[in-house]
């Protein structure tokens, strides 16, 4: 589909902050014309008796079962500190 007549790219542009040159605002224009006429078309789709969702596909918990697990002991957490005191990590301040 050619750029739609419709469109102000300037216009489209200046909402989004972008500062675009001929050129992008020529490639813009016919994309978003490509887009506006594919939206166009879904319009024409029957979709009753199709019930509405969130997801193309359904979504299911995928989440292991949460079970307790011993983690990491003092010494093995602190192994590669590159210092440390009192069981835990130094780093430099950085709020003064």
């Amino acid at each position: 589909m050619s750029a739609n007549s419709d469109l102000n790219i300037d216009y489209l542009a200046n909402l989004a902050r972008l500062a675009l040159t001929g050129m992008e605002r020529e490639k813009f224009a016919r994309q978003l014309g490509d887009i506006l006429h594919y939206v166009e078309k879904l319009k024409q789709v029957d979709v009753t008796g199709v019930e509405p969702m969130a997801h193309a596909s359904p979504v299911f918990n995928v989440w292991q079962e949460d079970t307790a697990r011993p983690g990491l002991s003092v010494e093995d957490a602190l192994r590669n500190a590159p210092a440390q005191r009192q069981h835990m990590i130094v780093v430099p301040k950085v709020v003064e």
